[in-house]
């Protein structure tokens, strides 16, 4: 059941380049909340290129960035996949590991420019340890709306294949896509990447 719902959790990725006027949300500013309207959803299936997308947009606004990663390391092959894309990140990015709370870590980053990668390996986090996913949910609303630099949330796009044979992953996919349209609603931009091309969505 476990290894269903971490194949359905395809495993997020990262790259990097520069986009600034189509990112979509104004610069922050170090005393102004700029909320939910700075922040950019970044959806797509695997290996669409969510992950050098939301990157690029981090991007187009000064260092330093920082990088929430969720992905937890089970295995030998998921530790050579962090290790490589800690590898390729270019100088300017802090990184903060943390794979259930990241609202705290939101609010710590005051006005620095914030990625979240990913949403779909936190919601599987949430599910496999018992946490109360509608709190978390609106906890990390919440920190989203407080923020007063601007925010980039990558998250897999579940739903479009096939309905899962098991309770939990089913569960899975419904709450993976509540979350998005949650995020989506209040969100100042939602990008939505097939083949490496973005499609904007709001």
């Amino acid at each position: 059941m476990i290894a269903f719902v971490w194949s359905y959790a395809a495993r997020c990725k990262v790259g990097r380049g520069q986009m600034q006027a189509s990112a979509g949300v104004a610069p922050a500013t170090a005393d102004a909340a700029i909320g939910m309207a700075g922040t950019v959803l970044v959806l797509g299936g695997a290996r669409s290129g969510k992950s050098s997308f939301a990157e690029r947009v981090v991007g187009t606004w000064p260092a330093p960035w920082t990088y929430v990663a969720t992905a937890r390391i089970h295995d030998a092959e998921m530790r050579d996949r962090v290790a490589h894309h800690r590898a390729t990140r270019l100088l300017g990015w802090r990184t903060v590991e943390e794979p259930v709370d990241i609202a705290p870590v939101l609010d710590g980053a005051g006005a620095r420019p914030v990625l979240v990668d990913c949403l779909t390996l936190w919601l599987t986090n949430l599910l496999l340890d018992g946490h109360d996913v509608a709190a978390a949910t609106g906890g990390l609303l919440s920190a989203l709306r407080r923020r007063a630099g601007p925010t980039v949330l990558v998250g897999n796009e579940v739903g479009l294949g096939i309905v899962p044979d098991n309770a939990l992953a089913r569960r899975f996919r419904d709450e993976a896509g509540l979350l998005h349209q949650a995020i989506a609603r209040e969100a100042g931009r939602v990008v939505f990447m097939v083949a490496g091309l973005p499609m904007e969505m709001k």
